[in-house]
């Protein structure tokens, strides 16, 4: 099995699970400090069939044909042109083999009641994704990239869940907030007073515990490459 953008952690302990002592996982990650702490990671939970590479999602320059599953989870919303990484995955799967991805949508995240600050935030994430080649609705059109690459059968699972009082994801809008300041700030998308401003605004709201919180849509899609 291979994991694509695996990150510091990812998938890799539920893979090397599901493919038993008997199997191997290969995770590919471009970050280098993120390659690190996923190897350190292996070594203190004794994961001994999972190996992690820095390399690109696009260009992996792993021999094709030559796993039984492809998998990544939340790359294609972060990265422009997912198709390139879709077709990679695509060709890495032998025949018979599978390709399955785990992407967001962001038409589902919303909160009741409404908030202003947080419709101001989720419209300035937007614009700062097209900005940068970024489609944060990948999600819907993840089933058509799987077909367009060749894949079979193609199926589809939706998800979507309430984050309540006490969830860690319940703030998860002001964490990509922070996350992503200096790069709004620098691209002149938002003033610094007036992200502050929406900061404070929208963490009293989701503090609320009479506030609702929606989940992005979840897609998972999978399909099997032709034999």
């Amino acid at each position: 099995m291979r994991e694509i953008g695996c990150g510091p952690h990812g998938c890799l302990e539920l893979l090397s699970k599901r493919v038993g002592p008997s199997g191997s996982v290969v995770g590919v990650e471009r970050s280098q400090d993120a390659v690190d702490l996923a190897r350190k990671m292996i070594v203190e939970r004794g994961l001994n069939n999972v190996e992690v590479l820095c390399g690109d999602a696009r260009s992996t320059e792993l021999p094709p044909a030559s796993f039984d599953l492809a998998t990544a989870r939340l790359v294609l919303v972060n990265v422009p042109e997912p198709e390139q990484i879709v077709a990679e995955a695509v060709a890495l799967a032998k025949p018979g083999g599978y390709v399955a991805f785990h992407e967001a949508d962001w038409v589902a995240h919303i909160c009741d009641p409404p908030s202003d600050a947080w419709s101001a935030l989720v419209e300035l994430f937007v614009r700062y994704s097209e900005q940068n080649g970024i489609d944060p609705f990948v999600g819907r059109k993840l089933p058509r990239l799987l077909r367009d690459g060749g894949l079979e059968d193609v199926r589809v699972n939706p998800l979507i869940h309430v984050y309540p009082p006490g969830n860690p994801r319940r703030s998860i809008l002001l964490d990509f907030a922070e996350n992503l300041t200096e790069r709004m700030l620098a691209q002149n998308l938002i003033g610094e007073a007036e992200l502050a401003e929406l900061k404070t605004t929208l963490r009293r709201h989701v503090e609320d515990p009479g506030t609702l919180v929606v989940s992005h849509l979840w897609i998972q899609a999978w399909g099997r490459q032709p034999v």
